[in-house]
């Protein structure tokens, strides 16, 4: 009685010798990329540390995309009439179709990712797709809507929060310990942070931009305001349209807050300070290149590095979050105070330092119950599937 004959292993073509002869031919980096890695697998799926170099440096160009064609679209805004085919838009779009690659590779092939980032990778990406018909449905509905503050665009920045945390497990989880997993680590916890803090840019565009307004030298097209003036706005309630607490409000509870998260996991000294100093540094760079382009400036929140600064003295030194929650806040309301006067910063109002200081202590105590806690013991350990199909044999 014959058998039938075992089927051959697949073949997959010669690797590129170098990046650049990947690069230089394109359709063969492709077939290879694709014979090699995209092969059945669940999450936990073993990957050496070239691979996963590989695959977070993808997340990393991907973010990078996103947060140039988010920090153009803010500028764009203040300047010209919303379009859905805008340049900024199509820069942030390249960055998401790169991401949803990434979540489908991750998702088909297991590597890199245990099962919990890849659910947050899915839930993330699944939100962000689903936030952008919603945001143009909520455009076409409200005529002008440049807010930050819409509840279309909290679910495009809650998606890509999400995103981001699965991307920052699979990465800490996998990584190799060492100055290189700190590295992206800083680098995913950047974007991070700088999705979290984006909503505030409304307001320190809106600050120049109404006063330039004011003064009768305005950046903003006349399409742009003879659309607002149609829609029953004035300049004011598109430029500033949320009050005057939100700004400092956000930049402690959500801003350092972040900062805090970043600086307990990764752990290094000035864990804060680094991202707080690079963002800000990002942030200028924009400036001289979108205003050099002829795009409305916006005013830089430099109080965010005295907050990054004493969020990583306090938790060197082991300060209770209670206390330290109240003299961060404390003092980043005292800096704050000059630079408001002196127009560089958006209006703050100073009467929600009290509750902010509160709100701010109880958050970095529940982040200090948490990180003492027996389920953060659980959340470091990988979550992985049982099976691990091995790759196609060369």
């Amino acid at each position: 009685m014959s058998t039938a004959p075992a089927p051959a292993a697949t073949s997959v073509p010669q690797a590129p010798g170098t990046l650049r002869a990947g690069l230089a031919h394109p359709v063969a980096l492709l077939r290879w990329l694709w014979a090699a890695y995209m092969t059945p697998g669940r999450p936990g799926r073993p990957t050496d540390q070239t691979e996963l170099r590989w695959i977070y440096t993808a997340w990393l160009g991907a973010f990078l995309l996103k947060m140039l064609g988010s920090s153009w679209d803010v500028s764009w805004h203040f300047k010209w009439l919303r379009d859905d085919l805008a340049p900024p838009h199509l820069l942030n779009t390249v960055g998401t179709a790169v991401v949803v690659v990434l979540v489908l590779f991750h998702s088909y092939s297991g590597y890199g990712v245990d099962r919990r980032a890849l659910r947050l990778m899915q839930v993330g990406i699944g939100t962000f797709l689903v936030a952008i018909p919603v945001d143009i449905v909520n455009h076409r509905i409200n005529g002008l809507d440049i807010t930050s503050w819409s509840p279309s665009h909290a679910l495009l920045y809650l998606g890509t929060a999400i995103m981001l945390a699965g991307a920052l497990r699979g990465w800490w989880l996998y990584a190799a310990p060492g100055r290189l997993r700190d590295l992206v680590s800083l680098g995913l916890w950047l974007f991070f942070v700088e999705n979290v803090v984006f909503p505030n840019q409304h307001q320190e565009y809106g600050v120049l931009s109404l006063e330039a307004y004011r003064a009768g030298r305005t950046t903003a097209e006349p399409s742009l305001l003879d659309f607002a003036a149609s829609q029953g706005q004035t300049p004011t309630m598109f430029m500033l349209p949320v009050p005057s607490w939100v700004h400092p409000t956000w930049l402690v509870c959500a801003g350092l807050l972040s900062l805090l998260v970043a600086r307990k996991v990764v752990g290094l000294r000035w864990t804060a300070t680094t991202i707080a100093v690079v963002y800000l540094g990002y942030r200028g760079v924009m400036w001289l290149g979108l205003v050099a382009m002829g795009f409305p400036p916006s005013v830089l929140p430099v109080v965010l590095i005295l907050g990054a600064v004493l969020v990583d003295l306090a938790v060197t030194r082991e300060v209770p979050g209670w206390a330290a929650g109240l003299v961060v806040t404390g003092a980043v309301y005292g800096a704050a105070f000059p630079l408001e006067s002196l127009g560089l910063l958006p209006p703050w109002n100073w009467w929600s330092g009290l509750p902010v200081a509160v709100g701010f202590a109880l958050a970095w105590t529940v982040v200090d119950l948490l990180a003492r806690s027996a389920w953060l013991t659980r959340w470091r350990v990988a979550d992985e599937s049982v099976a691990r199909p091995e790759r196609a044999s060369v």
